[in-house]
């Protein structure tokens, strides 16, 4: 593994440890101006904002397409579960990275979905425009 590999891979590693962290001990907050169709806390973009947040945010969408998709502390098959996506679920993307292969796909997405997590894009169809890299 090359030096430049594995210091993306430390960046990558300890930028998710740290949006874990934010996330863990930020509180949480209500939007009780949401209008939007559906449930709030789905996760899906609002049609209304083109798939921007207020912050200029881009929201990238994936469907999980395998029967019970195991998300993953780390772009790769040997890390720990953080919990499990099932088939026809909808996650929010947060970016991509290459990480290691799975059925010849080397694409992983880190997942916003309440725990930041890595799921293989073998697994994970995106919906509109593909998630930017990390």
């Amino acid at each position: 593994m090359s030096l430049r590999t594995a210091l993306t891979r430390l960046a990558i590693t300890t930028a998710a440890g740290a949006l874990i962290t934010s996330v863990a001990v930020a509180p949480a907050l209500a939007d009780d101006d949401w209008d939007g169709g559906g449930d709030p806390g789905s996760g899906a973009a609002d049609p209304a904002h083109d798939g921007w947040d207020q912050g200029g945010q881009r929201h990238y969408q994936g469907v999980v397409t395998a029967g019970a998709l195991l998300l993953r502390s780390a772009p790769n098959r040997g890390s720990q579960v953080i919990r499990v996506a099932h088939r026809g679920e909808r996650v929010s993307i947060f970016c991509k990275t290459s990480g290691q292969s799975v059925q010849g796909n080397r694409i992983w997405y880190l997942l916003t979905d309440g725990t930041w997590a890595w799921g293989s894009a073998r697994y994970i169809d995106t919906i509109g425009t593909p998630p930017r890299w990390c």
